[in-house]
């Protein structure tokens, strides 16, 4: 794995240290993420609700915020058709909670991802116009669905879309579109998840109705309390942990470490964080995997009644539930994973090949993702998996940050039925006999944008650094930092000329290393690299990231390494 390091910033872009009270190397951590001045420096590091951007400023919430508070008015039922991913479901449990406070009739819609697929269905649009709902409301999705709202339009069924994905060239022709990537969008964060949207619309739905006279104390619902789960969708998403997404998720952590959710306190026990506060990683690799488990091997509808749930008995049964489903979807991932290694070895080398497409008849459509991920990650490209059934497969995409997925595939698109997603994960439906014909084109198309250097591993460091900078003050200064996602990654540094002096193994192949440099000493623990044991001798160098580790009460610096070289490699 080839280093390399952020570009030095220029002499009026480096930040008042002293003035802002923080190391060089926190102001170097700072500077390597864009920031500049003391102002934007302050507020990055100590951030507040307040700063987040006015929801009025958004493309057609007026129009949403009046034709919501007219239903609401007139009694008429709504019903919020949502995705069956985490930011999905928990964008349709904020607007649905929110709209039963203010004394609304509303009912949801959950698509099955194997027989309705992403997005809104025809069918699924028809029975719920059938059912006496005369507002629709889109939560993560709905942005490319231009033929099922022209069919809604028609029938009568109004329909505002929030949504967060790349907008197309012709928009559904909705009552009011909620999606900050519009380019006429006064908005200034482009990068909010689905729940985020929907949040910002429940923003401005409550000074609505507080003028209207809706809640009988004047002041309606504590929206803070709805941060838990913004936080949950935000994070699992994996859209960029900046502006007003760190506000929200850094808000959010605290109220998911103290939730009072039933069906919180329910996942947050299945998944062992029932002590403790919870951070990005506790989402990203216990509570997000439960819930997509749902949407993913059955029906994402139990997630809802999990998260609005106020019985704790029921709210245990189904969280049990996600937990079993869960191990299914890691034996079903596993399974598909070594069959795509066994597909990419067989095909050996094809010359400037730098993508993978893969498809079979076998595999599970609601976990190709998962394994897409795991094989862009291991092969360093973007990789492109697809799920057959009969003359049609479904796929599922994810890339690395050289190459946008989304752009990509819209090189492609003849290929294709259709497709949809952002930069780093995309979805498609495509025909089993074109896949051969999609998989050359793709693969020029990577071809053409990624260079040589691209298709190298590397690692990016925000700096050099010693134990001796490692001390208690660079430790609270870490959490100050936090919460670390996309766009705003832990702080990865590196230590050279280091002296191992032993190491032994921890849990399922872990590898703890105790380190030497001058006569300070720290442990460092590297997940999944077991392989290394034994390991001692002089001239090391190491790449690792920093971690707060909280256990009973306590507080440490945990350094999780990330590359071990002999001092002599590049």
């Amino acid at each position: 794995m080839k280093w390399q390091f952020h570009p030095p910033p220029a002499e009026d872009g480096k930040l008042p240290l002293s003035e802002l009270g923080i190391s060089p190397l926190t102001g170097q951590i700072l500077q390597n993420r864009g920031i500049s001045g003391a102002d934007e420096a302050r507020q990055f590091l100590n951030p507040t609700l307040s700063d987040l951007p006015d929801p009025s400023t958004m493309k057609d919430m007026e129009k949403a915020v009046r034709r919501i508070t007219q239903a609401l008015r007139k009694g008429e039922k709504i019903t919020i058709y949502g995705d069956y991913d985490v930011d999905g479901t928990t964008a349709t449990t904020v607007l649905s909670l929110f709209l039963k406070k203010a004394g609304g009739q509303v009912d949801f819609h959950l698509p099955h991802r194997v027989q309705e697929g992403y997005g809104l269905n025809l069918e699924a649009i028809k029975k719920i116009h059938a059912s006496g709902t005369r507002l629709l409301i889109t939560a993560d999705c709905g942005i490319s669905n231009r033929e099922e709202v022209e069919w809604a339009r028609a029938n009568g069924l109004e329909v505002v879309v929030t949504d967060h994905h790349e907008v197309p060239e012709k928009l559904p022709p909705a009552l009011a579109i909620l999606n900050p990537k519009q380019k006429d969008c006064l908005y200034p964060f482009k990068g909010l998840a689905g729940v985020g949207v929907a949040f910002n619309l429940i923003i401005g739905l409550r000074s609505s109705l507080r003028r209207e006279g809706f809640f009988q104390n004047g002041n309606g619902p504590n929206l803070k309390e709805y941060l838990d789960l913004v936080a949950l969708g935000t994070v699992s998403d994996v859209v960029p942990l900046v502006g007003a997404n760190r506000i929200l998720v850094k808000f959010g952590l605290g109220e998911l470490s103290q939730s009072s959710r039933p069906g919180i306190a329910a996942l947050k026990g299945v998944a062992g964080l029932e002590a403790g506060p919870v951070d990005t990683t506790g989402i990203n690799f216990r509570l997000a995997p439960r819930i997509n488990a749902a949407g993913r091997l059955e029906d994402a509808r139990d997630v809802i009644h999990l998260l609005t749930s106020n019985d704790p008995e029921q709210s245990r049964s189904v969280a049990a539930r996600l937990n079993e489903l869960n191990s299914s979807r890691q034996r079903i991932e596993e399974k598909i994973l070594s069959e795509a290694r066994e597909m990419i070895e067989s095909q050996g080398s094809k010359g400037r090949r730098r993508s993978i497409v893969l498809a079979s008849r076998d595999w599970h459509p609601g976990v190709i993702g998962i394994v897409a991920s795991r094989l862009t990650e291991e092969f360093n490209c973007p990789t492109i998996l697809i799920a057959l059934k009969e003359n049609l497969g479904k796929g599922s995409g994810r890339s690395i940050d050289a190459f946008p997925l989304f752009e990509g595939l819209k090189a492609c698109q003849d290929w294709m039925e259709t497709f949809g997603g952002h930069a780093q994960a995309a979805g498609l439906v495509i025909r089993a006999d074109r896949i051969p014909d999609f998989a050359r084109a793709f693969d020029e198309v990577v071809g053409a944008r990624l260079s040589q250097e691209d298709a190298v591993p590397h690692l990016t460091l925000d700096a050099l650094t010693s134990l001796e900078q490692l001390n208690e003050p660079f430790l609270s200064e870490l959490g100050m930092l936090a919460p670390f996602g996309m766009g705003n990654p832990e702080p990865v540094l590196g230590m050279e000329n280091l002296k191992v002096v032993g190491s032994r193994l921890v849990g399922k192949g872990h590898l703890r290393i105790r380190i030497k440099e001058g006569r300070r000493t720290r442990e460092a623990i590297g997940f999944g690299m077991g392989s290394w044991h034994p390991l001692s001798g002089e001239g090391m160098r190491m790449a690792f990231s920093p971690q707060v580790n909280l256990y009973q009460g306590s507080r440490s610096l945990q350094l999780r390494i990330i590359d071990l070289q002999p001092a002599s490699d590049p």
